[in-house]
């Protein structure tokens, strides 16, 4: 057994033994909200939004993009849990503001070992055989994270399947702060209709 799955493991043990009454948690999220961000382990959407365990849908992908599936989970989050507000959160400092499409299909196709990035850019240090599978995805690289909020708030607010009632707020942490600081374009284009 590996060391860090001997360490979930353990951990797991310590969280049950205080699990109390969360087996009674609605499915709903109690506070009929969620929020899109990046999975970045620099970020805890539960305390930088005050959160609880039950209180909101958290969904996570690279980047925090809206993507097919980031929009297909936050209509299922409307649609069967009944959140009335969303929030996209992208941040400070974040990988995908570090490749284009281009750099990841190369590297990819190169080998499918772990690549390493210096001064001059992301390089390929395995030994193949890489695939050439990464050109056929949108790896949805950001440029600027303040100008991607807006954009995956746009897109959201725009997609036929969300109501145009839900308000949509466009956020950028700050790794370096903890601090939420508002897009006031994207907060703009999401408001509710």
């Amino acid at each position: 057994m590996s060391q860090i799955l001997s360490e979930v493991l353990a951990a797991n043990t310590r969280y049950v033994e205080s699990f109390g009454d969360k087996a009674t948690l609605p499915m709903p999220p109690v506070r009929r909200f969620a929020i899109l961000t990046c999975m970045d382990a620099r970020m805890d959407p539960a305390k930088f939004a005050g959160l609880a365990e039950g209180d909101a849908h958290i969904i996570r992908n690279a980047g925090g993009r809206a993507s097919d599936d980031a929009i297909r989970s936050l209509v299922i989050s409307y649609k069967l849990s009944g959140t009335r507000e969303w929030f996209v959160i992208h941040h400070t400092g974040c990988s995908m503001l570090t490749f284009s499409d281009e750099v990841m299909r190369d590297l990819l196709t190169q080998s499918l070992e772990t690549a390493v990035r210096d001064e001059t850019g992301w390089h390929d240090v395995g030994n193949g055989p890489g695939s050439p599978e990464g050109h056929f995805v949108n790896w949805l690289p950001i440029q600027d994270a303040a100008a991607s909020v807006t954009e995956d708030v746009l897109r959201i607010r725009t997609h036929p399947l969300v109501p145009k009632r839900i308000p949509i707020y466009g956020y950028v942490y700050d790794v370096a702060s903890g601090r939420l600081i508002e897009v006031p374009e994207a907060t703009e284009v999401g408001k509710a209709l």
